[in-house]
């Protein structure tokens, strides 16, 4: 099945998050059905400040002024703190400060405490939006590969115009030699981080995409245990047969 483009005409009037989420559980479900039964896939998907228990508080001032905390739960539902609570002194100092959407698939060790063993991340338009967006996204990647997790990255989003691998690359002050040439829009990365002849390094799988044409299958690195194949244009299909797309 060719890639098609999300972000534009017919498809573009659809909830990307629909399908950046059905593709998640998609290339989840594929990894269970292959991976040993101690690994365990997951999707994971937090949508932002504006919903999500994970990233943020919700402050509120009550009558008397105390501010209490109520905290995002679930799809906009609010709930109250459940431990105790006090209000702290107020600050002047407040910095700007961005939570985007995150649509991942995790790989984790459920013999070893859970421990995170890989991780996919689909890039959402606001990982892109600002210089500030995309380096945040490039440093929790490169926070990933710096433990020794695997890392696939999938770029398909067409309304921002920004090379996120590349932004890794030049955060983390790597030669030029590294970087995706041409700056493709969108694109897979895979990443294995590894130690050879007493050398950590992190062996590159790039591959810049084009809409209309096949996607490719990639490794996705499994921290100690070697790598599995991610079939991107299985799940790719799976997910869009789901959602009707195209129809």
């Amino acid at each position: 099945m060719p890639l098609f483009d999300h972000f534009h005409g017919t498809l573009g009037r659809r909830p990307w998050e629909s399908f950046h989420g059905r593709w998640a559980f998609a290339i989840a479900d594929d990894l269970n059905r292959r991976l040993p039964k101690q690994f365990v896939a997951d999707a994971p998907m937090h949508l932002g400040s504006a919903v999500s228990a994970d990233v943020a508080e919700y402050e509120r001032s009550d009558e008397n002024g105390s501010g209490d905390t109520e905290i995002a739960s679930g799809i906009g539902t609010a709930v109250a703190v459940m431990a105790e609570t006090y209000a702290p002194p107020a600050t002047k100092l407040s910095m700007p400060a961005s939570f985007p959407v995150e649509v991942k698939v995790e790989v984790r060790d459920a013999n070893a405490n859970y421990n995170l063993l890989a991780v996919v991340e689909l890039v959402s338009p606001s990982n892109k939006k600002d210089e500030s967006e995309r380096e945040q996204f490039a440093a929790k990647c490169l926070s990933y590969l710096g433990k020794g997790i695997g890392l696939v990255v999938i770029d398909i989003v067409t309304s921002r115009h920004w090379n996120l691998h590349n932004e890794l690359v030049r955060i983390a002050k790597h030669d030029s030699k590294f970087l995706m040439a041409d700056d493709p829009w969108i694109y897979v990365t895979a990443y294995r981080p590894v130690s050879r002849k007493r050398e950590d390094l992190i062996d590159l799988w790039p591959w810049p995409l084009k809409v209309g044409e096949p996607l490719p299958s990639v490794p996705l690195a499994l921290k100690s245990y070697g790598c599995v194949k991610l079939d991107l244009e299985a799940t790719y299909a799976e997910a869009c047969a789901r959602l009707r797309i195209p129809e």
